[in-house]
């Protein structure tokens, strides 16, 4: 009696909980760690020194460094994860003088918009303004602290007296609304000081969306999640000019407004979803 031979599984082929699956996710890991300890310690950190103690414009030749750094790690991460597609809208790189806000699925996002925009601010969770070298980094950089206590009170007073300087100069401040990462996929309750910002300072708001960044770096989880096959995307859902609107729109409105764009968002994700579902599931 003579049985089917069965093909072994080819590398490719592997599940991402497979022995192989982990090996090549620390390698990638291990590597991106490296670039980003081993980089900065070696390369970056002269730059950064040079800027504090020589740049005229120190905060800008901050943002420029954390530019050029980030760029670095994500070009490095996608040259050593071939599997994950990345489409990401190139009039992105175009916006200028702008408040940008964005869902959040992973600590990838903020590095994404970091690499995508030379100038540069951000609001960060206050206990990294406490660390002892990133500390120095983000508070040279002119970025905001998330809370008001204490010390954080004065830096976020200041930052936002010189956020009109920053945006005629063609910075952008990009925010994720939300404040923490969400994953459910729905959007959860948004922060109004952005809003509050946006309608202080007129300059345009811009919504985008990520979509998967967090099924290659999963929230609580070390390991990058290299051999699962996704795409990520970065795309622009909508722009609201307060010029336009002569400053009518309240800090509601514009919270309603973008709302509604993250929704029709979500809906469409969803139809493709189940679409794709039905095309799979046809004989």
């Amino acid at each position: 009696m003579t049985g089917k031979q069965v093909p072994s599984p080819s590398l490719q082929s592997l599940p991402q909980t497979s022995r192989g699956g982990r090996v090549v996710d620390f390698v990638v890991t291990m590597a991106c760690w490296s670039y980003f300890i081993l980089g900065f310690l070696f390369f970056f950190s002269f730059l950064y020194g040079g800027a504090y103690c020589f740049s005229a414009r120190r905060e800008q030749s901050f943002q420029n460094l954390n530019h050029l750094f980030f760029k670095g790690f994500l070009a490095l991460l996608r040259i050593l994860s071939p599997r994950q597609e990345w489409r990401i809208d190139p009039n992105i790189g175009e916006i200028e003088s702008s408040i940008v806000v964005c869902n959040h699925l992973s600590y990838l996002d903020p590095l994404i918009f970091i690499s995508l925009f030379r100038r540069q601010k951000t609001i960060v969770k206050t206990r990294f303004f406490q660390t002892p070298v990133f500390g120095r980094v983000i508070t040279n950089s002119g970025y905001l602290p998330a809370t008001t206590e204490g010390i954080h009170g004065m830096r976020m007073i200041e930052q936002v007296e010189k956020m009109g300087e920053f945006l005629r100069l063609g910075g952008n401040l990009f925010v994720f609304p939300e404040g923490t990462r969400n994953r459910e996929g729905s959007i959860g309750p948004l922060h109004k000081g952005v809003f509050k910002i946006a309608r202080m300072q007129r300059c345009p708001i811009y919504v985008l969306s990520l979509c998967n960044t967090d099924r290659l770096f999963t929230p609580g989880k070390f390991l990058f999640n290299t051999r699962q096959k996704s795409t990520i995307e970065v795309t622009i859902l909508d722009r609201i000019e307060l010029e336009a609107e002569h400053g009518r729109l309240s800090v509601v409105d514009l919270e309603k407004k973008v709302r509604e764009s993250f929704r029709v968002r979500t809906k469409s994700s969803d139809q493709e979803g189940r679409g794709s579902k039905q095309t799979e599931s046809m004989p």
